[in-house]
């Protein structure tokens, strides 16, 4: 098997590869220099197996044991480069890995999408950080680069070498349907820095990080998995904003950029033409212009903002021609390979180039150590992927995270023995903020108010709430990506509106959502929890019960009483 040939020479060419490995802090550097273990499994690669390194199949564990055997099938039959990891469990996880691993000549390149790590995939099972719009309000970095190192050991201990983070978009869009909470903010500055400090975290840790979603997809309302947003910006104000970021970490050593099915006149005026398939923008733009040697990685070829207008296996060639060094779950790998090497005899795709970034794929493996690949073991697992420290960690982003707008005159002023009301919004029980309440107060009366209460019922709960001395109204949006509304109707919203002036009002949710609220800038005292999470209950509880100093600022601009960096 080549595998085992692979790592026969491994020992030969110990004095030459293995020394340059000793110092792998320039990965740009480092996969674009020759090394013997990638000239020796390139050499013993055919032609297809070759053109299949740049693949990347979709794997699961969640969708029964037929489909991980069609994948080992797939694999084993196209010895393709690698996988995009979706949802399962991590036991099963890694048994698939170790699985398919065996069967591949070369060690596979395994990748996900951990934005806020494993649990991004792996809810039930593994930890999850808080969303990239969470950490926009932290103003210490150095938390976000000891996040990057936790979810680099978490990718470790599973078997995982490539995530799919962070996300640099600028979310200047309140309405993006698809990024929205899953960006640092509508600051480029600030979206550059949180940016950095994460993925220098990962790389340290081990992990390749991939920027996304070159050139910007943070000022669009369409969602490309299922049709091909257009951005009609030109080019000075795409390289003066959206760009910003890409370049700012381009110049700090970004190993890798995912570029997104966008279409883009200014940058390519080919109809219907997605920035992922586009050679202007890949390498016109982001290779030659803004001079980025790193790897590029196609968004998934199967979503709609791609396969809409070039179907058939066609998006996949243009990829290829574009300049990617890596695609994503192709629709289908076997015919895109063929369809690759049809274009190659064409004359459309040049060898040489091709063969170059089969090495730069083959030069990552080797930076990751898969030269000398190892089974994953499954013993205490769990244990390791939801260690004490990481949880810690999480707890102090949260706290770090939270933000309070107007004044802190109400938690300042706030008495755990003063007769309070707590009136939760979305809830039809107490969530982890109520229990932690009702056990730090003496003297609490707790409403649930939902879009299912009826006027008479909010009529009351206004009535008896208001003769309390302390209120909190507490928001929460109980879905698992918060969009930038909260899903209550004109009766609920007014009902805060009659209480904000008298009380803390704190929001589980997207920031947006404080502009479907009129009337809250009333409050004198707002608290941003950002998400609905019980680390950011807990972190919320304990700011207004005086047990954590809020320090964080707020990451977009709602509107104009709430604007980019306020917090007190």
């Amino acid at each position: 098997m080549l595998k085992k040939l692979a790592l026969g020479v491994a020992a030969l060419a110990s004095s030459i590869s293995f020394s340059q490995a000793q110092d792998k802090k320039d990965f740009v550097k480092y996969i674009n220099s020759p090394h013997a273990w990638v000239d020796s499994v390139f050499n013993n690669l055919t032609p297809k197996e070759r053109i299949a390194q740049l693949f990347l199949v979709r794997a699961h564990t969640n969708l029964g044991q037929r489909y991980i055997d069609s994948v080992a099938q797939v694999v084993q039959d196209e010895q393709l480069g690698g996988l995009v990891v979706f949802q399962g469990g991590p036991v099963r996880h890694v048994d698939m890995f170790n699985r398919y691993q065996h069967l591949s000549k070369v060690p596979l390149l395994i990748t996900f999408d951990g934005e806020w790590g494993l649990g991004m995939r792996l809810p039930d099972s593994t930890l999850s950080y808080p969303y990239q719009m969470t950490l926009g309000a932290i103003q210490n970095d150095q938390l976000i680069y000891q996040m990057g190192q936790e979810v680099a050991k978490d990718f470790h201990r599973i078997g995982m070498h490539f995530n799919f983070a962070p996300v640099v978009d600028i979310n200047n869009n309140p309405k993006n349907p698809v990024i929205g909470f899953r960006s640092f903010g509508d600051n480029k500055e600030n979206v550059a820095k949180k940016a950095k400090a994460y993925m220098d975290g990962m790389m340290n840790g081990g992990i390749i990080s991939s920027l996304k979603h070159f050139p910007g997809h943070g000022d669009t309302d369409v969602d490309s998995h299922h049709d091909l947003p257009q951005l009609t910006f030109t080019k000075d104000r795409l390289e003066a904003l959206e760009m910003f970021p890409f370049k700012e970490l381009i110049r700090s050593g970004a190993p890798a950029i995912m570029v997104a099915h966008m279409n883009i006149p200014s940058l390519d005026p080919t109809p219907n033409i997605p920035s992922s398939i586009s050679k202007p923008i890949v390498t016109g733009i982001l290779r030659e212009e803004l001079g980025f040697r790193g790897l590029t990685v196609t968004d998934a070829m199967d979503m709609n903002g791609v396969k809409k207008f070039f179907p058939h296996g066609e998006a996949d060639v243009m990829a290829i021609i574009a300049g990617h060094d890596l695609l994503e779950v192709s629709e289908n790998s076997k015919r895109a390979i063929d369809l690759v090497l049809k274009a190659i005899g064409e004359g459309r795709i040049n060898q040489a180039d091709l063969d170059a970034r089969v090495k730069k794929v083959l030069a990552s493996k080797l930076w990751l150590g898969l030269d000398q690949y190892r089974d994953v073991n499954t013993v205490n697992l769990y244990s390791d992927l939801n260690r004490t420290s990481s949880k810690q960690l999480i707890d102090q982003l949260a706290a770090s995270s939270v933000t309070v707008l107007k004044s802190t005159d109400k938690i300042k002023s706030f008495k755990n023995s003063e007769k309070t009301a707590i009136v939760n919004i979305g809830l039809k029980s107490p969530g982890t903020f109520q229990q932690i309440m009702a056990d730090a107060l003496t003297n609490e009366t707790q409403y649930f108010v939902t879009d299912e209460t009826s006027e008479a019922e909010l009529k009351n709960i206004i009535k008896k709430v208001k003769k309390n001395k302390q209120i909190i109204v507490a928001i929460h949006d109980t879905r698992s990506r918060p969009r930038p509304e909260v899903p209550a109707n004109n009766e609920v919203k007014n009902l805060v509106k009659k209480l904000a002036k008298k009380s803390i009002v704190t929001f589980f949710t997207n920031p947006y959502a404080l502009d479907g609220f009129k009337g809250v800038h009333k409050s004198k005292t707002i608290l941003v929890a950002y998400q609905n999470d019980d680390f950011m209950q807990r972190a919320a509880a304990k700011t207004i019960l005086g047990q954590n100093i809020a320090t964080g600022k707020l990451p977009v601009t709602i509107n104009k009483y709430f604007k980019y960096a306020a917090g007190k």
